[in-house]
């Protein structure tokens, strides 16, 4: 049986579900690049974020897809995203418990506060709470959302619970 080699990943799941360090890793092992969707909304400056017009936006977005391999992750299902996961090879869900997104929420904020971590945003408690509420908006609204919209790519969703789930597809 010959092995599926993945070269376009898409990787959604709420705050905390552990899309970046997923995406770092299998970036690190197929040596393909991996952009996060935050950035590709955000301009990142030393003096505060700018936010990206529309069609910036969907400019650098359209840019990352059209290389031959890549790694997108985010949080967001909007339809502006909808051809990232038409191109995709592979989607991955992560559908991890909200307790424990919720617990990576708290330690990631303390972790940047100490500076043993790194943050793209300055991690200020405005910050801290809205994750919060993305985090059970993700729950309640998000998934849901996810599954109607794009639930015509089932053959490449595939839906991850903990670490585990997903060696199967890179060893």
């Amino acid at each position: 049986m010959e092995k599926t080699i993945y070269k376009r990943i898409h990787i959604i799941g709420s705050v905390g579900s552990g899309k970046t360090t997923l995406a770092k890793e299998i970036s690190s092992r197929l040596d393909i690049p991996y952009y996060e969707l935050d950035n590709v909304v955000w301009i990142r400056d030393k003096f505060g974020d700018i936010r990206r017009t529309e069609q910036e936006r969907e400019e650098y977005l359209n840019s990352i897809l059209q290389s031959d391999s890549w790694i997108i992750e985010g949080i967001h299902n909007e339809d502006w995203v909808s051809n990232c996961f038409q191109s995709a090879d592979l989607i991955f869900f992560l559908d991890i418990k909200y307790s424990i997104r919720t617990y990576r929420i708290i330690k990631r904020f303390l972790k940047q506060k100490l500076r043993l971590e790194k943050a793209n945003y300055k991690p200020t408690l405005v910050i801290f709470f809205k994750m919060f509420r993305w985090n059970r908006y993700f729950e309640d609204v998000g998934k849901v959302n996810f599954f109607n919209k794009y639930g015509i790519h089932k053959d490449k969703i595939k839906v991850i619970n903990n670490a585990n789930c997903i060696k199967k597809y890179f060893n």
